[in-house]
């Protein structure tokens, strides 16, 4: 925690934080109320936890977002710890929790304005409550709380979707299995009774998805009015079958980089392929690869690096839950069926993401408590084995192999913590040793370029940005980030002065540019005639204001 608190106190500098969870709620705030943003996809998602975010930022704070997001972080730990002490008791669960605040994924989400661990609490939440209304003999108001817990994570984030379908088909499941052993009666009762049994557990099933979307609602009826998809901008295809469907599909940016949107687009980004099929094309990945991706996300996961889903777990979460399954017959009933359930809830949710969408470690997060309480299942049962195999070793030699062993799990955590300090360098910023500015140019180069837009440009500027990756966030002006935009505008104009009316038809009064990669582009997307006339714009309209880091301010005359 202390850890934490030490690396979280700089200034917002990751990407999705510049271009979504901060940067939408400033908007919000300039505005004075919740309003639409076309131009911004990202502005439709579900906010439950970025709306938290508007309180510190109305206030001039923006490190405070942080620790809110740490705050879901402690929160699940705490959920870890109440379900374990009960079934290990205190120390077991003590390790449980800080196993779990610990893992290297935690660590970096919770020093980053995201709102993965909204989605990772609430969906624990109602994992937890969904197992105690099966230990308490099915009573509604454990259903409906794990209901809300489930809409709750629904409005955090659409990762919630999953969660959502996975309990939602578990409910009758579990139900069914739970009563099976009451139809061992006469035959002739069985029938009837399997049909009860039946017709409840799926008004169970339907009663916990309609709770669950009622507390969705409020985003799907913003969604509707201003898009006619409740789930914007999700599968719109099916909600508005008259808008004409692109020829030229674009992929999930993200399996391209952690920074795709800043890149030119090339030509394996216009395939309509599966994600699966794009590793194998830009990564080079075998069939047998690909197919292990489940199992190597938990041994090779690196940071900022798509190729390897971009965020690290722990071995030891695929490692250790096998051994929670040791020795089960002396497990409960219940305590099977909790066990199975967290394995299975892991296992759906993981190839449910998989099949769907590009694997970033991030994108199922909420695996990671079941595994966490399934891992310190294994780690008690080896314990518990080591301690009854060898009973002629003295007991404190047996305690301390245990201590050992947990100490050995804990390093492989704490060497991340390690690295952490290295790349954010947090001691730096806090001695005063370097500047707020300073510390954020050193992360975002194009910061330099918006310090000065944000100190002479007017307060009505209008900027067309191409290749910032749409960060936004430290840009007081107006920014849109059109480069498919740009590019429809040179496509249809045949001309250097009909370019220059067209962007002023759109009201832009600046450009900002990233040149190393809008001269590729360029390069790569027009023939010789459309070169020069772009050239003859730049020479003609293009007045140079700034430029500093490979990022240049022009007026657009």
């Amino acid at each position: 925690m202390i850890s934490v608190i030490i690396l979280s106190w700089v200034p917002p500098v990751s990407r999705d934080a510049l271009t979504h969870h901060l940067a939408i709620p400033k908007l919000y705030l300039a505005h004075g109320s919740m309003h639409e943003i076309p131009s911004m996809a990202v502005s439709y998602y579900p906010m439950n936890v970025d709306l938290l975010y508007v309180i510190p930022l109305y206030f001039g704070n923006d490190i405070v977002p942080k620790f809110i997001h740490f705050v879901f972080a402690l929160l699940t730990a705490w959920l870890i710890y109440a379900y374990l002490v009960n079934r290990l008791g205190a120390v077991w669960a003590i390790f449980g929790s800080i196993f779990f605040l610990s893992l290297p994924i935690i660590v970096k989400l919770s020093i980053t304005v995201y709102v993965d661990l909204g989605l990772v609490f609430f969906s624990t939440a109602a994992l937890i409550s969904l197992l105690k209304w099966i230990e308490n003999q099915f009573q509604v108001r454990f259903l409906i709380l794990s209901a809300i817990c489930c809409g709750l994570a629904l409005g955090t984030k659409y990762n919630g979707l999953i969660v959502f379908f996975v309990l939602t088909l578990f409910i009758p499941f579990l139900f069914m299995r739970k009563l099976k052993t009451t139809l061992n009666t006469k035959n002739s009762a069985n029938n009837s009774a399997l049909i009860n049994i039946q017709l409840k557990a799926l008004g169970f099933g339907v009663l916990f998805a309609l709770t669950a979307l009622l507390v969705f609602s409020p985003w799907m009826i913003r969604n509707y009015v201003w898009k006619a998809n409740p789930i914007y901008p999700l599968h719109d295809h099916l909600f508005n079958c008259s808008k004409p469907v692109s020829l030229e599909p674009q992929i999930d940016p993200q399996i391209l980089g952690a920074d795709a949107d800043s890149q030119p687009p090339s030509d394996a980004n216009r395939s309509a392929w599966s994600s699966i099929a794009m590793r194998s094309i830009i990564y080079g990945e075998s069939w047998w690869e690909i197919a292990l991706i489940p199992v190597r996300i938990f041994f090779q996961g690196q940071d900022n690096s798509p190729k390897h889903f971009d965020g690290k777990l722990s071995p030891f979460l695929l490692l250790l839950p096998f051994f929670a399954f040791f020795q089960e017959t002396r497990d409960s009933a219940m305590l099977r069926v909790e066990k199975k359930f967290f394995i299975f809830f892991a296992i759906l949710l993981v190839m449910f993401t998989f099949c769907t969408t590009s694997i970033r470690i991030r994108y199922i997060t909420p695996i990671i408590p079941p595994l966490v309480i399934l891992s310190t299942y294994g780690f008690q049962n080896i314990a518990s084995a080591f301690r009854n195999r060898w009973q002629h070793i003295p007991y404190r030699f047996s305690k301390a192999f245990i201590l050992l062993l947990g100490i050995a799990l804990l390093s492989y955590n704490g060497l991340y913590i390690v690295q952490q300090f290295n790349y954010v360098q947090p001691l730096n910023y806090l001695s005063g040793q370097v500047s707020r500015d300073a510390y954020i140019e050193k992360y975002r180069p194009e910061f330099a370029v918006y310090q000065y837009a944000n100190r002479w440009l007017p307060d009505r500027s209008k900027i067309l940005a191409l290749f910032l990756g749409n960060r936004r966030y430290y840009s007081d002006r107006e920014m849109i980030f059109g480069v498919k935009e740009f590019q429809e505008s040179i496509n249809r104009s045949d001309s250097a002065e009909i370019l220059r009316m067209d962007l002023k038809e759109r009201g832009y009064t600046h450009v900002i540019i990233r040149f190393d990669l809008f001269n590729w582009w360029m390069g790569r997307q027009f023939g010789e005639r459309k070169n020069e006339m772009l050239h003859a714009f730049f020479s003609a309209y293009f007045e140079p204001l700034f430029s500093q880091n490979g990022y240049g301010l022009f007026t657009l005359r």
